[in-house]
């Protein structure tokens, strides 16, 4: 279960990365990198 969530984070941040090279906002910066780096631990454990 844990390894899906990471999964899931993972792809949000993702997207939000590809969003981010339409509008840059700091709160969408820190959010990408938060799911990104969140979900990397989870899938990697």
């Amino acid at each position: 279960m844990g390894r899906l969530l990471g999964l899931m984070l993972f792809c949000i941040g993702i997207g939000m990365v590809i969003g981010m090279l339409i509008t840059e906002n700091a709160i969408i910066v820190i959010g990408a990198a938060v799911c990104l780096l969140c979900g990397y631990q989870m899938f990697c454990r």
